[in-house]
């Protein structure tokens, strides 16, 4: 599946992996999504997805706004929903936004001993899956949200972010 990734780095954070890796984390878990359920009517249309870096007090003004919680949170997901009569006629499928705030990402890879791309590329995952309907509200949906994560993740090469290193 094609994937239109626009990269917007609006974080004064240096340690952030290229853009090359946002599509290609992006790409594979539409795919392995596309692979695992063929319900997806616009599937032969490349996607488009908007990711934009952030710093910390962006994050958290977001994060209050659409969510009324006060602080910066590691990824926000803002999904696109426009009518199927109009998705038909374009030529591609915009899934939505996801803001990332860089220095949320980068303290939890390291509070939480793992390696900063691969809590970058979990965020990505988390934030696509979200776009698409997944959620983690309560204990089931939480668990297949976590497996699929777990899932494409292990595609990507990178271990299962719910256990301890």
């Amino acid at each position: 599946m094609t994937v239109i990734t626009d990269l917007i780095n609006d974080s004064s954070d240096a340690d952030i992996p290229d853009a090359g890796h946002f599509q290609h984390w992006a790409a594979t878990t539409l795919q392995t999504l596309r692979t695992a359920s063929s319900a997806d009517n616009n599937e032969d249309k490349p996607a488009s997805l908007s990711i934009r870096i952030v710093d910390s007090n962006e994050s958290a003004a977001l994060n209050q706004r659409y969510r009324d919680k006060d602080n910066a949170t590691n990824v926000l997901s803002f999904g696109c929903e426009l009518p199927d009569t109009l998705l038909t006629q374009m030529d591609e499928i915009p899934l939505g936004d996801l803001v990332i705030c860089a220095t949320v990402v980068n303290q939890e890879a390291h509070q939480q001993n793992k390696s900063g791309t691969a809590h970058w590329a979990h965020m990505v995952v988390h934030g696509i899956l979200h776009l698409k309907g997944y959620d983690h509200v309560d204990e089931q949906d939480a668990e297949r949200m976590e497996a699929l994560e777990v899932r494409i993740l292990d595609t990507l090469g990178f271990s299962n972010p719910y256990t301890s290193s």
